[in-house]
Protein backbone atom coordinates (compact mmCIF):
# COMPACT_ATOMS: atom_id res chain seq x y z
CA UNK A 1 0.00 0.00 0.00
CA UNK A 2 3.25 2.36 0.58
CA UNK A 3 3.56 4.18 -2.94
CA UNK A 4 -0.63 3.63 -4.16
CA UNK A 5 -3.20 5.72 -4.20
CA UNK A 6 -6.09 5.56 -2.03
CA UNK A 7 -9.68 5.60 -3.43
CA UNK A 8 -12.57 6.49 -0.91
CA UNK A 9 -15.37 4.22 -2.56
CA UNK A 10 -18.72 3.87 -0.27
CA UNK A 11 -21.25 1.36 -1.16
CA UNK A 12 -24.81 2.99 0.03
CA UNK A 13 -27.64 0.37 0.31
CA UNK A 14 -31.05 -0.27 1.68
CA UNK A 15 -29.47 -1.44 4.96
CA UNK A 16 -26.94 0.97 5.60
CA UNK A 17 -23.37 2.60 4.06
CA UNK A 18 -20.20 0.71 3.77
CA UNK A 19 -17.39 3.17 3.30
CA UNK A 20 -13.74 1.69 2.00
CA UNK A 21 -9.87 2.26 1.57
CA UNK A 22 -9.16 0.63 -1.22
CA UNK A 23 -6.02 0.49 -3.12
CA UNK A 24 -5.98 1.32 -6.86
CA UNK A 25 -5.18 -2.32 -7.58
CA UNK A 26 -8.40 -3.69 -5.66
CA UNK A 27 -7.20 -4.50 -2.15
CA UNK A 28 -9.79 -3.42 0.84
CA UNK A 29 -7.36 -1.75 3.04
CA UNK A 30 -10.09 -1.17 5.89
CA UNK A 31 -13.92 -0.83 5.97
CA UNK A 32 -16.52 0.59 8.22
CA UNK A 33 -20.29 0.32 8.11
CA UNK A 34 -23.09 2.16 9.46
CA UNK A 35 -26.96 1.29 8.95
CA UNK A 36 -29.23 3.51 7.97
CA UNK A 37 -33.25 3.12 9.03
CA UNK A 38 -36.18 2.15 6.73
CA UNK A 39 -39.42 3.48 7.29
CA UNK A 40 -42.35 1.32 6.17
CA UNK A 41 -45.83 2.99 5.72
CA UNK A 42 -49.33 0.98 6.03
CA UNK A 43 -50.14 2.00 2.81
CA UNK A 44 -47.41 0.15 0.47
CA UNK A 45 -44.85 2.99 0.93
CA UNK A 46 -41.40 2.66 1.86
CA UNK A 47 -38.81 5.52 3.01
CA UNK A 48 -35.53 6.85 4.55
CA UNK A 49 -34.31 10.04 5.26
CA UNK A 50 -31.06 11.54 2.97
CA UNK A 51 -29.58 12.99 6.11
CA UNK A 52 -29.39 9.45 7.57
CA UNK A 53 -27.48 8.30 3.87
CA UNK A 54 -24.79 11.65 4.37
CA UNK A 55 -24.41 11.07 7.82
CA UNK A 56 -23.91 7.27 7.71
CA UNK A 57 -21.13 8.19 4.66
CA UNK A 58 -19.80 10.93 6.84
CA UNK A 59 -19.45 9.34 9.89
CA UNK A 60 -17.62 6.17 8.46
CA UNK A 61 -15.61 7.85 6.44
CA UNK A 62 -14.09 9.59 9.16
CA UNK A 63 -13.88 6.89 11.62
CA UNK A 64 -11.71 5.44 8.79
CA UNK A 65 -9.67 8.19 8.55
CA UNK A 66 -8.99 8.28 12.22
CA UNK A 67 -7.83 4.78 12.68
CA UNK A 68 -6.16 4.97 9.43
CA UNK A 69 -4.29 8.16 9.49
CA UNK A 70 -1.47 7.56 6.72
CA UNK A 71 -4.22 7.15 3.83
CA UNK A 72 -5.32 10.60 4.23
CA UNK A 73 -2.51 12.33 1.96
CA UNK A 74 -2.88 8.95 -0.77
CA UNK A 75 -6.69 9.72 -1.69
CA UNK A 76 -7.32 11.18 -5.07
CA UNK A 77 -10.88 10.30 -5.20
CA UNK A 78 -14.41 9.35 -3.90
CA UNK A 79 -16.58 6.87 -5.69
CA UNK A 80 -19.91 6.24 -4.62
CA UNK A 81 -22.25 3.28 -5.60
CA UNK A 82 -26.02 2.92 -4.36
CA UNK A 83 -28.88 1.05 -4.41
CA UNK A 84 -31.03 2.26 -7.76
CA UNK A 85 -34.71 3.31 -7.95
CA UNK A 86 -34.73 6.24 -5.25
CA UNK A 87 -36.65 9.07 -5.61
CA UNK A 88 -35.22 12.64 -3.33
CA UNK A 89 -37.03 15.84 -4.60
CA UNK A 90 -34.53 18.71 -3.93
CA UNK A 91 -34.85 22.56 -3.89
CA UNK A 92 -32.16 24.68 -5.61
CA UNK A 93 -29.79 24.27 -2.97
CA UNK A 94 -29.92 20.83 -3.23
CA UNK A 95 -32.11 19.99 0.35
CA UNK A 96 -34.30 17.06 -0.06
CA UNK A 97 -37.78 18.45 0.40
CA UNK A 98 -39.02 15.05 2.04
CA UNK A 99 -37.83 11.63 3.05
CA UNK A 100 -36.37 9.83 -0.63
CA UNK A 101 -39.03 7.35 -2.21
CA UNK A 102 -37.37 3.89 -2.46
CA UNK A 103 -37.35 0.82 -4.31
CA UNK A 104 -39.87 -0.85 -2.61
CA UNK A 105 -42.21 1.41 -2.51
CA UNK A 106 -45.45 0.64 -4.26
CA UNK A 107 -47.71 3.54 -3.92
CA UNK A 108 -47.24 5.21 -7.63
CA UNK A 109 -48.59 1.95 -9.07
CA UNK A 110 -52.06 2.99 -9.97
CA UNK A 111 -50.52 6.26 -11.67
CA UNK A 112 -48.04 4.15 -13.33
CA UNK A 113 -50.52 1.76 -14.91
CA UNK A 114 -52.94 4.88 -15.91
CA UNK A 115 -49.85 6.52 -18.01
CA UNK A 116 -48.80 3.20 -19.66
CA UNK A 117 -51.75 1.88 -20.99
CA UNK A 118 -53.06 2.20 -24.36
CA UNK A 119 -56.76 2.40 -26.17
CA UNK A 120 -56.14 -1.17 -26.41
CA UNK A 121 -53.79 -2.55 -23.97
CA UNK A 122 -51.36 -5.70 -23.84
CA UNK A 123 -50.65 -6.80 -20.25
CA UNK A 124 -51.16 -3.40 -19.29
CA UNK A 125 -49.10 -1.74 -21.62
CA UNK A 126 -50.15 0.13 -24.85
CA UNK A 127 -48.83 -1.68 -27.90
CA UNK A 128 -47.23 1.06 -29.17
CA UNK A 129 -45.81 2.56 -25.92
CA UNK A 130 -44.56 -0.61 -25.11
CA UNK A 131 -42.40 -0.93 -28.95
CA UNK A 132 -40.75 2.52 -28.42
CA UNK A 133 -39.60 1.83 -24.85
CA UNK A 134 -38.81 -1.09 -25.67
CA UNK A 135 -36.66 0.07 -28.60
CA UNK A 136 -35.13 2.90 -26.94
CA UNK A 137 -34.96 2.14 -23.62
CA UNK A 138 -34.36 -1.71 -23.59
CA UNK A 139 -36.92 -2.13 -20.90
CA UNK A 140 -40.50 -0.98 -19.82
CA UNK A 141 -41.61 0.90 -16.18
CA UNK A 142 -42.67 -1.47 -13.92
CA UNK A 143 -46.67 -1.45 -13.24
CA UNK A 144 -45.84 -1.85 -9.73
CA UNK A 145 -44.79 1.68 -9.27
CA UNK A 146 -41.49 1.12 -7.94
CA UNK A 147 -39.35 2.65 -10.09
CA UNK A 148 -38.54 6.37 -10.35
CA UNK A 149 -41.22 7.24 -12.71
CA UNK A 150 -43.98 5.80 -10.39
CA UNK A 151 -42.16 7.90 -7.85
CA UNK A 152 -42.60 11.05 -9.28
CA UNK A 153 -46.07 10.30 -10.61
CA UNK A 154 -47.50 10.07 -7.04
CA UNK A 155 -46.00 13.20 -5.79
CA UNK A 156 -47.53 14.83 -8.46
CA UNK A 157 -50.24 13.33 -7.65
CA UNK A 158 -50.42 13.20 -3.90
CA UNK A 159 -48.08 15.74 -3.33
CA UNK A 160 -48.23 18.32 -6.01
CA UNK A 161 -46.90 21.04 -4.07
CA UNK A 162 -43.76 18.69 -3.26
CA UNK A 163 -43.91 17.84 -6.56
CA UNK A 164 -44.17 21.93 -7.57
CA UNK A 165 -41.56 22.89 -5.76
CA UNK A 166 -38.64 20.25 -6.49
CA UNK A 167 -35.95 21.55 -8.58
CA UNK A 168 -34.77 18.82 -9.56
CA UNK A 169 -35.56 14.84 -8.68
CA UNK A 170 -32.41 12.81 -7.99
CA UNK A 171 -31.81 9.18 -8.05
CA UNK A 172 -29.86 7.94 -4.29
CA UNK A 173 -26.15 8.36 -6.36
CA UNK A 174 -27.52 11.51 -7.76
CA UNK A 175 -28.15 12.48 -4.52
CA UNK A 176 -24.61 11.73 -2.94
CA UNK A 177 -23.28 13.13 -5.58
CA UNK A 178 -24.36 16.68 -5.03
CA UNK A 179 -23.81 16.52 -1.74
CA UNK A 180 -20.18 15.90 -2.44
CA UNK A 181 -19.94 17.90 -5.11
CA UNK A 182 -22.36 20.34 -5.57
CA UNK A 183 -23.45 19.32 -9.40
CA UNK A 184 -26.77 17.88 -10.41
CA UNK A 185 -26.29 14.76 -12.21
CA UNK A 186 -27.24 11.49 -13.06
CA UNK A 187 -25.26 8.59 -14.48
CA UNK A 188 -25.80 6.63 -17.66
CA UNK A 189 -26.92 3.58 -14.90
CA UNK A 190 -28.77 5.87 -12.70
CA UNK A 191 -31.41 7.40 -14.79
CA UNK A 192 -32.31 4.63 -16.37
CA UNK A 193 -35.74 4.14 -14.42
CA UNK A 194 -37.39 7.01 -15.15
CA UNK A 195 -37.71 5.46 -18.61
CA UNK A 196 -37.65 8.71 -20.68
CA UNK A 197 -34.36 8.16 -21.88
CA UNK A 198 -32.60 6.73 -25.47
CA UNK A 199 -30.11 4.09 -24.37
CA UNK A 200 -29.33 2.59 -27.54
CA UNK A 201 -25.53 4.58 -27.65
CA UNK A 202 -24.10 3.09 -24.62
CA UNK A 203 -21.51 6.59 -24.96
CA UNK A 204 -24.49 8.52 -25.29
CA UNK A 205 -27.19 8.05 -22.87
CA UNK A 206 -30.18 11.05 -23.78
CA UNK A 207 -33.42 11.68 -22.81
CA UNK A 208 -36.46 11.18 -25.45
CA UNK A 209 -39.03 13.85 -26.05
CA UNK A 210 -41.76 11.30 -26.62
CA UNK A 211 -40.69 9.14 -23.59
CA UNK A 212 -40.75 12.20 -21.48
CA UNK A 213 -44.40 12.47 -22.39
CA UNK A 214 -45.44 8.83 -21.68
CA UNK A 215 -44.56 9.01 -18.20
CA UNK A 216 -45.30 13.18 -17.80
CA UNK A 217 -42.10 13.65 -16.73
CA UNK A 218 -40.68 17.64 -17.05
CA UNK A 219 -37.33 17.50 -18.22
CA UNK A 220 -36.01 21.25 -16.13
CA UNK A 221 -36.80 18.64 -13.16
CA UNK A 222 -34.30 15.92 -13.97
CA UNK A 223 -30.24 15.92 -13.84
CA UNK A 224 -27.79 16.36 -16.47
CA UNK A 225 -26.40 12.66 -17.87
CA UNK A 226 -23.08 11.82 -17.53
CA UNK A 227 -20.77 9.08 -17.77
CA UNK A 228 -20.25 6.90 -14.74
CA UNK A 229 -16.51 7.07 -15.26
CA UNK A 230 -16.83 11.26 -15.75
CA UNK A 231 -14.73 13.49 -12.95
CA UNK A 232 -18.05 15.52 -11.85
CA UNK A 233 -16.03 18.00 -9.67
CA UNK A 234 -13.90 17.83 -6.47
CA UNK A 235 -15.12 18.34 -2.86
CA UNK A 236 -17.24 21.03 -2.07
CA UNK A 237 -15.92 23.19 1.17
CA UNK A 238 -18.54 21.42 2.75
CA UNK A 239 -17.71 18.26 1.91
CA UNK A 240 -14.14 19.01 2.92
CA UNK A 241 -14.75 20.17 5.91
CA UNK A 242 -17.23 17.02 6.64
CA UNK A 243 -14.88 14.43 5.65
CA UNK A 244 -11.30 16.39 6.82
CA UNK A 245 -10.18 15.76 2.81
CA UNK A 246 -8.65 18.11 0.79
CA UNK A 247 -11.53 20.18 -1.01
CA UNK A 248 -8.68 19.14 -4.60
CA UNK A 249 -9.88 15.42 -4.12
CA UNK A 250 -11.42 14.10 -7.15
CA UNK A 251 -15.02 13.05 -7.29
CA UNK A 252 -16.08 10.18 -10.06
CA UNK A 253 -19.70 10.01 -10.66
CA UNK A 254 -19.81 5.98 -9.95
CA UNK A 255 -22.95 3.63 -10.39
CA UNK A 256 -25.77 1.84 -9.22
CA UNK A 257 -24.75 -1.32 -7.22
CA UNK A 258 -25.34 -3.72 -9.40
CA UNK A 259 -23.00 -2.20 -11.86
CA UNK A 260 -20.19 -1.81 -9.48
CA UNK A 261 -20.70 -5.21 -8.70
CA UNK A 262 -20.42 -6.07 -12.74
CA UNK A 263 -16.82 -4.37 -12.65
CA UNK A 264 -15.92 -5.62 -9.07
CA UNK A 265 -15.86 -9.47 -9.85
CA UNK A 266 -13.48 -8.74 -12.26
CA UNK A 267 -15.70 -10.26 -14.91
CA UNK A 268 -15.62 -7.29 -17.03
CA UNK A 269 -14.45 -8.70 -20.66
CA UNK A 270 -17.62 -8.93 -23.28
CA UNK A 271 -19.25 -12.37 -22.06
CA UNK A 272 -17.65 -12.79 -19.17
CA UNK A 273 -20.54 -13.58 -16.33
CA UNK A 274 -20.75 -13.47 -12.91
CA UNK A 275 -23.55 -14.27 -10.25
CA UNK A 276 -24.47 -12.18 -7.37
CA UNK A 277 -25.40 -14.33 -4.75
CA UNK A 278 -27.08 -11.96 -2.04
CA UNK A 279 -30.68 -11.73 -0.21
CA UNK A 280 -31.64 -11.45 -4.10
CA UNK A 281 -28.91 -12.78 -7.19
CA UNK A 282 -28.65 -12.33 -10.54
CA UNK A 283 -26.43 -13.66 -13.43
CA UNK A 284 -24.89 -11.00 -15.74
CA UNK A 285 -22.71 -9.88 -18.29
CA UNK A 286 -21.19 -6.88 -19.87
CA UNK A 287 -21.92 -7.47 -23.82
CA UNK A 288 -21.43 -4.96 -27.09
CA UNK A 289 -25.36 -4.73 -27.82
CA UNK A 290 -28.66 -3.22 -26.44
CA UNK A 291 -31.36 -6.45 -26.73
CA UNK A 292 -34.37 -7.25 -24.80
CA UNK A 293 -35.82 -10.70 -24.24
CA UNK A 294 -38.92 -10.22 -22.69
CA UNK A 295 -40.11 -13.91 -22.24
CA UNK A 296 -37.51 -14.08 -19.82
CA UNK A 297 -37.26 -11.18 -18.39
CA UNK A 298 -33.52 -10.60 -19.83
CA UNK A 299 -32.35 -7.16 -20.92
CA UNK A 300 -28.81 -5.22 -21.94
CA UNK A 301 -28.58 -1.75 -19.85
CA UNK A 302 -26.55 1.07 -19.62
CA UNK A 303 -23.43 -0.17 -17.39
CA UNK A 304 -20.23 1.43 -15.81
CA UNK A 305 -18.12 0.95 -18.53
CA UNK A 306 -17.90 3.01 -21.42
CA UNK A 307 -19.51 1.23 -24.96
CA UNK A 308 -21.00 -1.39 -22.94
CA UNK A 309 -24.67 -3.19 -21.85
CA UNK A 310 -24.84 -4.62 -18.57
CA UNK A 311 -27.07 -8.17 -19.67
CA UNK A 312 -28.99 -9.38 -16.36
CA UNK A 313 -31.11 -11.87 -15.26
CA UNK A 314 -32.65 -11.41 -11.58
CA UNK A 315 -33.35 -14.12 -9.11
CA UNK A 316 -36.10 -12.42 -6.92
CA UNK A 317 -34.94 -14.08 -3.88
CA UNK A 318 -31.60 -16.11 -3.04
CA UNK A 319 -29.75 -15.65 0.29
CA UNK A 320 -33.30 -14.29 1.45
CA UNK A 321 -34.29 -17.70 1.52
CA UNK A 322 -31.78 -18.37 4.56
CA UNK A 323 -32.77 -15.37 6.44
CA UNK A 324 -36.28 -16.57 6.18
CA UNK A 325 -35.53 -20.01 7.96
CA UNK A 326 -33.44 -18.52 10.16
CA UNK A 327 -35.28 -15.93 11.31
CA UNK A 328 -38.95 -17.51 10.93
CA UNK A 329 -38.41 -21.21 11.58
CA UNK A 330 -34.84 -21.66 13.15
CA UNK A 331 -34.83 -18.94 15.53
CA UNK A 332 -38.32 -17.04 15.51
CA UNK A 333 -38.93 -15.76 18.76
CA UNK A 334 -42.40 -17.82 19.96
CA UNK A 335 -43.03 -20.24 22.45
CA UNK A 336 -40.88 -22.56 21.40
CA UNK A 337 -37.58 -20.04 21.76
CA UNK A 338 -36.82 -17.62 24.22
CA UNK A 339 -32.95 -17.14 23.65
CA UNK A 340 -32.39 -13.46 23.01
CA UNK A 341 -28.96 -14.30 21.41
CA UNK A 342 -28.48 -16.02 17.89
CA UNK A 343 -25.34 -18.01 16.97
CA UNK A 344 -23.65 -17.59 13.44
CA UNK A 345 -26.39 -19.91 11.77
CA UNK A 346 -24.67 -19.38 7.89
CA UNK A 347 -21.65 -21.15 9.55
CA UNK A 348 -23.50 -23.89 10.91
CA UNK A 349 -25.55 -24.01 7.69
CA UNK A 350 -22.63 -24.58 5.87
CA UNK A 351 -21.44 -27.62 8.33
CA UNK A 352 -24.98 -28.76 7.70
CA UNK A 353 -24.81 -28.84 4.04
CA UNK A 354 -21.32 -30.17 4.17
CA UNK A 355 -22.53 -33.27 5.31
CA UNK A 356 -25.62 -34.01 3.75
CA UNK A 357 -25.50 -35.84 0.68
CA UNK A 358 -25.68 -34.80 -2.72
CA UNK A 359 -29.48 -34.60 -3.81
CA UNK A 360 -30.78 -33.48 -0.05
CA UNK A 361 -31.85 -37.40 -0.14
CA UNK A 362 -35.04 -36.62 -2.21
CA UNK A 363 -36.04 -33.49 -0.95
CA UNK A 364 -36.80 -30.61 -3.48
CA UNK A 365 -37.16 -26.55 -2.44
CA UNK A 366 -38.37 -24.19 -5.25
CA UNK A 367 -37.05 -20.45 -3.86
CA UNK A 368 -39.80 -18.11 -4.86
CA UNK A 369 -40.56 -16.63 -1.62
CA UNK A 370 -41.33 -13.61 -2.84
CA UNK A 371 -42.38 -14.24 -6.86
CA UNK A 372 -39.57 -14.60 -9.68
CA UNK A 373 -38.54 -12.56 -12.33
CA UNK A 374 -36.25 -14.64 -14.65
CA UNK A 375 -36.86 -16.68 -16.73
CA UNK A 376 -40.06 -16.65 -15.71
CA UNK A 377 -42.06 -13.31 -14.15
CA UNK A 378 -44.62 -14.21 -11.70
CA UNK A 379 -45.06 -12.34 -8.85
CA UNK A 380 -47.48 -14.50 -7.09
CA UNK A 381 -45.76 -17.97 -7.13
CA UNK A 382 -44.62 -19.10 -3.86
CA UNK A 383 -41.63 -21.30 -2.45
CA UNK A 384 -42.42 -25.09 -1.33
CA UNK A 385 -40.72 -27.94 -0.51
CA UNK A 386 -41.44 -31.44 -2.18
CA UNK A 387 -41.08 -35.13 -1.58
CA UNK A 388 -41.06 -34.84 1.82
CA UNK A 389 -40.87 -38.04 4.05
CA UNK A 390 -40.76 -39.61 7.57
CA UNK A 391 -37.10 -40.61 7.07
CA UNK A 392 -36.37 -36.48 5.89
CA UNK A 393 -34.56 -34.15 8.70
CA UNK A 394 -34.23 -30.99 8.86
CA UNK A 395 -30.50 -31.17 7.52
CA UNK A 396 -32.20 -32.21 3.79
CA UNK A 397 -34.15 -29.49 3.59
CA UNK A 398 -31.00 -26.77 4.45
CA UNK A 399 -29.62 -28.52 1.99
CA UNK A 400 -32.24 -28.73 -0.12
CA UNK A 401 -32.77 -24.64 0.07
CA UNK A 402 -28.78 -24.68 -0.77
CA UNK A 403 -29.36 -26.36 -4.09
CA UNK A 404 -33.07 -25.05 -5.23
CA UNK A 405 -31.40 -21.65 -5.30
CA UNK A 406 -28.39 -23.05 -7.17
CA UNK A 407 -30.20 -25.64 -9.86
CA UNK A 408 -33.16 -22.38 -10.20
CA UNK A 409 -29.87 -19.49 -11.14
CA UNK A 410 -28.97 -22.73 -13.74
CA UNK A 411 -32.90 -22.52 -14.80
CA UNK A 412 -32.07 -18.47 -16.07
CA UNK A 413 -28.57 -19.99 -17.73
CA UNK A 414 -30.16 -21.36 -20.84
CA UNK A 415 -31.89 -17.72 -21.89
CA UNK A 416 -29.16 -16.17 -21.00
CA UNK A 417 -26.60 -18.02 -23.28
CA UNK A 418 -29.02 -17.96 -26.08
CA UNK A 419 -29.17 -14.10 -25.36
CA UNK A 420 -25.22 -13.76 -25.91
CA UNK A 421 -24.95 -16.04 -28.74
CA UNK A 422 -22.50 -18.36 -26.37
CA UNK A 423 -21.54 -20.14 -22.83
CA UNK A 424 -20.31 -17.92 -20.35
CA UNK A 425 -17.51 -20.57 -19.47
CA UNK A 426 -16.45 -20.07 -16.16
CA UNK A 427 -18.44 -17.98 -14.07
CA UNK A 428 -17.47 -15.61 -10.76
CA UNK A 429 -19.29 -15.66 -8.13
CA UNK A 430 -19.97 -12.63 -5.34
CA UNK A 431 -21.69 -11.73 -2.67
CA UNK A 432 -22.24 -12.89 0.88
CA UNK A 433 -23.10 -16.36 -0.27
CA UNK A 434 -20.03 -16.78 -1.84
CA UNK A 435 -18.12 -16.96 1.62
CA UNK A 436 -19.66 -20.44 1.25
CA UNK A 437 -17.33 -23.12 0.01
CA UNK A 438 -19.91 -25.47 0.09
CA UNK A 439 -22.71 -23.21 -2.04
CA UNK A 440 -20.34 -22.24 -4.64
CA UNK A 441 -19.38 -26.10 -4.84
CA UNK A 442 -22.95 -26.93 -5.03
CA UNK A 443 -23.11 -24.05 -8.19
CA UNK A 444 -20.20 -25.87 -9.57
CA UNK A 445 -22.31 -28.98 -9.81
CA UNK A 446 -25.13 -27.89 -10.74
CA UNK A 447 -23.33 -25.44 -13.68
CA UNK A 448 -21.16 -27.95 -14.67
CA UNK A 449 -18.20 -25.78 -15.23
CA UNK A 450 -15.99 -23.78 -12.99
CA UNK A 451 -16.81 -21.08 -10.44
CA UNK A 452 -14.60 -18.93 -9.39
CA UNK A 453 -14.93 -18.01 -5.80
CA UNK A 454 -13.42 -14.67 -5.86
CA UNK A 455 -11.38 -12.86 -2.57
CA UNK A 456 -13.64 -11.06 -0.33
CA UNK A 457 -16.57 -11.51 -2.56
CA UNK A 458 -18.98 -9.43 -0.23
CA UNK A 459 -15.89 -6.16 -0.89
CA UNK A 460 -16.93 -6.84 -4.64
CA UNK A 461 -19.55 -3.65 -4.66
CA UNK A 462 -16.60 -0.82 -3.51
CA UNK A 463 -13.74 -2.64 -5.07
CA UNK A 464 -15.86 -1.85 -8.24
CA UNK A 465 -16.35 1.78 -7.34
CA UNK A 466 -12.76 1.91 -6.24
CA UNK A 467 -11.90 0.47 -9.84
CA UNK A 468 -13.56 2.56 -12.06
CA UNK A 469 -12.11 5.81 -10.04
CA UNK A 470 -8.72 4.12 -10.63
CA UNK A 471 -9.24 3.35 -14.39
CA UNK A 472 -10.74 7.05 -14.93
CA UNK A 473 -7.21 8.16 -12.76
CA UNK A 474 -5.28 5.86 -15.81
CA UNK A 475 -6.81 6.67 -19.06
CA UNK A 476 -6.27 10.39 -18.09
CA UNK A 477 -4.75 12.09 -21.50
CA UNK A 478 -5.51 8.88 -23.17
CA UNK A 479 -8.60 8.88 -26.18
CA UNK A 480 -10.88 6.90 -23.81
CA UNK A 481 -11.57 3.29 -22.70
CA UNK A 482 -10.72 0.89 -24.93
CA UNK A 483 -12.01 -1.98 -22.17
CA UNK A 484 -11.19 -2.21 -18.41
CA UNK A 485 -8.32 -4.08 -17.69
CA UNK A 486 -7.95 -5.15 -14.48
CA UNK A 487 -4.50 -5.49 -12.48
CA UNK A 488 -3.45 -9.18 -12.39
CA UNK A 489 -3.73 -9.24 -8.81
CA UNK A 490 -7.24 -8.23 -8.26
CA UNK A 491 -8.96 -9.71 -11.28
CA UNK A 492 -9.63 -12.90 -9.13
CA UNK A 493 -7.89 -11.57 -6.12
CA UNK A 494 -6.60 -14.68 -5.21
CA UNK A 495 -9.94 -15.90 -5.40
CA UNK A 496 -10.31 -19.96 -5.26
CA UNK A 497 -11.53 -21.82 -7.95
CA UNK A 498 -14.49 -24.32 -7.20
CA UNK A 499 -14.02 -27.70 -8.71
CA UNK A 500 -16.29 -28.30 -11.98
CA UNK A 501 -18.68 -31.31 -11.95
Amino acid sequence: MSDSPIILAADLGTSGCKTALVTARGDVVAWAFEPVELLLLPDGGAEQRPDDWWNAFTTTARSLLEDHPETRDKIVAVCFNTQGEGTVPVDSDGTALRNAILWLDSRGEPHVRERCKGIVSVAGYGPMKLQRWIRLTGGAPSLTGKDNVGHMLWLKAEEPEVYKQAHKFLNVLDYMNHRLTGRFVASHDSIITTWATDNRDAYKVVFDDTLLGYVGADREKLPDIVPCTEVIGTLSGTASEALGLPNDVKVIAGCIDNSASAIGSGAVEDFAAHIYLGTSSWLAAHVAFKKTDLAHGIAAVPSAIPGRWLMMAMQTTAGGNLTFLRDNILYHKDALLQESEKPDVYKLMDEIVSNTPVGSNGVIYTPWIYGERSPIEDSNVRAAFFNLSLENTRSDMVRAMYEGIALNTRWILDPVEKFMGRSTGPINLIGGGATSEAWCQIFADVFDRPIRQMKDPIQANVRGSAFIAACVSRRAGSSGWAGLTLPASAEFASGSSAAQA
